[in-house]
């Protein structure tokens, strides 16, 4: 066992680091959504999509309307979160089923795949490769994870002494001090395309996705915030940035 390997399952061992869904009314999951719509030939009626790390189903049933038909899948049951948000999009055309992608194996396969910051959380990063199996040739997938340079450590971290776990600039250690406390990945454009490529993925785009703000409460700092500097979906500027978007390919031969 490798010393990422070990601090990997150190890391994961508990259910709480697997992350907290976006809830439905996030600036996140608009931001998401336009990325999706801004590449050409994403949205297909004649595909079909698979949402990996779906949660209560608030992008995925969204955008099923794009879709010809959708399947969300999570580690835990959020069906009946997903049976509201399907009813509130009227997006009959999409399902949800518990699944494990670590330990199990769809026979269906895809054109399409969604999977927003989903990867920090698997006990090993290559877990992608499964993305890789699901997707047809030609498939597309639109990934999204954290980014290492933004100010704030995301999904936070369980430091000595410090009850706070948002620690400023904690993001910013060496790999291995970071994930020796961390609650999840974080990753780099490098690290992030590195990982699909070495699964077979061709690089589409790459993009720094704008922090979205959604942890401060509604007041006027927000709203100037949000219509200024976090104005747009994507920023040349990492240190603006929560997250790292991808599309990637998998090829045709």
């Amino acid at each position: 066992m490798s010393n990422t390997d070990r601090v990997d399952k150190e890391l994961f061992r508990d259910e709480h680091y697997l992350g907290k869904p976006a809830d439905s009314e996030d600036k996140i999951i608009n931001r998401r959504i336009a990325l999706l719509y801004k590449y050409p030939g994403f949205f297909d009626k004649s595909k079909d999509c698979i949402e990996i790390g779906c949660g209560s189903g608030t992008t995925i049933t969204r955008v099923a309307k794009e879709f010809r038909n959708c399947l969300g899948i999570d580690i835990f049951d959020y069906s009946s979160q997903f049976n509201q948000e399907k009813l509130r999009w009227n997006a009959a055309n999409c399902n949800f089923r518990v699944v494990n992608l670590e330990k199990e194996s769809l026979p269906e396969r895809f054109q399409r795949i969604i999977s927003f910051e989903v990867i920090e959380h698997f006990l090993n990063e290559d877990t992608v490769s499964k993305y890789f199996g699901l997707l047809e040739p030609g498939g597309i997938a639109a990934i999204s994870v954290p980014n290492k340079w933004w100010i704030f450590e995301t999904h936070g971290a369980r430091l000595p002494l410090l009850p706070w776990n948002r620690v400023p600039f904690f993001s910013w250690l060496p790999r291995p001090l970071h994930e020796r406390w961390a609650n999840a990945r974080i990753y780099t454009k490098g690290r992030i395309k590195k990982l699909l490529e070495k699964h077979g993925f061709e690089i589409e785009a790459c993009a720094y996705v704008t922090a979205p703000m959604d942890v401060l409460k509604e007041g006027k700092l927000k709203r100037y915030l949000t219509s200024t500097i976090f104005k747009n979906d994507t920023t040349s500027l990492p240190i603006l940035s929560t997250s790292i978007f991808v599309v990637a390919k998998k090829p045709v031969s």
